[in-house]
């Protein structure tokens, strides 16, 4: 059965506004009846703002006329709100967690660089320009910005990180799992092996330099009394 679009906030306006029953009103709200009791003796955890139905075309003034006339009359919704379904756009993202946005940014541009920046767009929901200017430093709050895994701070999912992650590698041909080789010692790695093979190679001299000039001795003449 289809329900207001705030149901609480329907209740409270049918609490003050109409002589409706509680269980007509938790009926045609979709709550249940203690919700709407609560509602009624001020006690719920939120101060509501009521919401008139008529007005919303959800209930037609008529409805409420009947079921106020008849206590087992249960009222019906004009027609049900309209379902808003995110097809393209940035992703909404909570005004308590805009904030953080910056960070979530600054992390996966640290730790995932070959993840693109329409990309990251879709995971955090946030402008190119924004992540332009976090990635080049001249974000204005760049001194402030932190990176955060994006997961932990609630921006995204695990799910559509690993698979912008996944799919980033597959575009540039890489391994998602793959770790950046550091050459930074690789310098000082081969001096090393060098230096160790000169030492060998000197100890052998050495050795082949002791055996031309030292006479050899019988190892027979040491048990010979």
């Amino acid at each position: 059965m289809a329900q207001p679009l705030m149901p609480h906030a329907t209740a409270s306006w049918l609490v003050d506004n109409t002589s409706l029953s509680f269980e007509q009103i938790a009926d045609f709200c979709g709550l249940h009846i203690l919700e709407v009791q609560a509602i009624a003796d001020d006690t719920a955890a939120t101060k509501l703002t009521g919401r008139d139905p008529v007005r919303a075309h959800e209930l037609t003034q008529s409805e409420i006329e009947k079921a106020q006339a008849n206590p087992d009359y249960r009222m019906k919704m004009t027609k049900g709100p309209e379902q808003v379904r995110r097809t393209k756009g940035p992703r909404y993202t909570p005004v308590s967690k805009r904030q953080d946005k910056p960070d979530g940014i600054a992390w996966i541009i640290r730790n995932h660089p070959e993840i693109s920046d329409g990309a990251i767009s879709n995971l955090i929901g946030t402008t190119r320009t924004t992540i332009a200017a976090i990635r080049d430093r001249s974000h204005w709050n760049i001194a402030n910005i932190t990176p955060k895994d994006p997961v932990t701070l609630g921006l995204t999912t695990q799910r559509e990180l690993d698979s912008a992650v996944a799919k980033a590698a597959k575009a540039t041909g890489g391994n998602a799992d793959a770790q950046p080789t550091d050459t930074r010692l690789e310098g000082d790695r081969e001096a090393l092996l060098a230096s160790l093979r000169a030492e060998r190679e000197q100890q052998s001299r050495d050795v082949d330099s002791v055996g031309h000039h030292d006479d050899v001795i019988d190892p027979h003449s040491l048990f010979r009394s």
